[in-house]
């Protein structure tokens, strides 16, 4: 069986239940946790204090965006997150979104593929233990990473636009989208793969809610997928159309004048696109449904929607563990 993960949304900020969903995932044997970041907290923290309380797990960054931080602060982030968790750390990078580049970095939103693959050939570099690559400041001496080198510090991009498709493929060793169809993610890997000669991880996953009540478990899948669509710019619903799901896509924004992080809508015109990107019901519901993701990516790693009850969190990665 395909290895599963555990993925989180910006939007999730209780640290104690993203610790503990962590620690749980860990004794069920999940292979990836990965914790993103917004506008909310620091994740890099977070991974430290989970990779401490924690034993085998790896633990992702998914993802850090080459806007919030210089390459030469994110390769001493990965370097030493590395060596606290004892070698199970992943650094995830992204090109992230308009909206967060510049109304929370105050960063320009300029050319975000080449911001990535300047930002990925940078950290290898000091990874590497090689001097910085200086493009503001030519005349200072290029400084080193004053840490081991890691050079094998795994690398996942994630990407969804065909320009940062082709950084992924040509300097990560991973791909961590979130939110791409179920269908599209087996051929897209098969894509990515065959322009490769070194191994490449692909881990990705649906939305996933599991309850005993299965419409309650539909309507918070639907909230977050709805939430995605219609309040976080454009990029997901860009993509999806893209994806050949323009109508669905128009559907649930429609559906979603007002959206809300609490109350979302997904049409009936729109399951098909429901059923592609989320898995929910009765826990033996959701392992039916996850048996198709199996066959798509390596680690399918499940994504919980924010402000899960407590109960609802454990339920769901125990169904989803298998």
């Amino acid at each position: 069986m395909t290895a599963r993960g555990v993925a989180l949304t910006p939007m999730e900020t209780r640290r104690d239940v993203v610790v503990r969903a962590a620690v749980l995932a860990d004794e069920l044997g999940y292979e990836t946790f990965a914790v993103p970041e917004g506008w909310g907290f620091d994740s890099t923290p977070v991974l430290t204090e989970i990779a401490v309380r924690t034993n085998r797990i790896r633990l992702v960054s998914g993802v850090l965006s080459v806007w919030g931080r210089t390459p030469a602060t994110l390769a001493m982030t990965a370097a030493t997150l590395h060596q606290v968790s004892e070698g199970r750390y992943v650094l995830g990078l992204g090109a992230s979104t308009k909206a967060l580049a510049e109304g929370f970095h105050d960063v320009p939103f300029s050319r975000p593929a080449e911001r990535l693959r300047e930002v990925v050939t940078a950290v290898r570099t000091l990874l590497r233990g090689e001097p910085a690559q200086l493009r503001g400041t030519r005349s200072a001496r290029p400084l080193r990473l004053g840490q081991p080198p890691v050079p094998e510090l795994p690398i996942w991009i994630a990407a969804l636009g065909p320009r940062t498709m082709e950084v992924a493929t040509e300097l990560g060793d991973g791909w961590i989208p979130a939110l791409v169809a179920r269908d599209r993610v087996a051929g897209s890997a098969a894509e990515l793969r065959g322009r490769r000669e070194s191994a490449f991880t692909v881990a990705t996953g649906p939305i996933a809610v599991a309850a005993e009540d299965p419409g309650m478990a539909r309507e918070i899948a639907a909230t977050c997928l709805a939430w995605y669509l219609s309040a976080m710019g454009d990029v997901y619903a860009r993509s999806l159309a893209g994806q050949g799901y323009a109508d669905e896509v128009s559907a649930v924004i429609a559906a979603n004048p007002r959206p809300s992080p609490r109350h979302g809508t997904v049409p009936a015109a729109a399951d098909g696109l429901l059923d592609q990107l989320a898995v929910h019901g009765t826990p033996e519901q959701i392992q039916a449904q996850l048996k198709p993701w199996d066959d798509a990516a390596d680690i399918v790693s499940i994504m919980l929607p924010p402000g899960l009850p407590w109960d609802t969190v454990e339920a769901t990665i125990r169904a989803a563990a298998g």
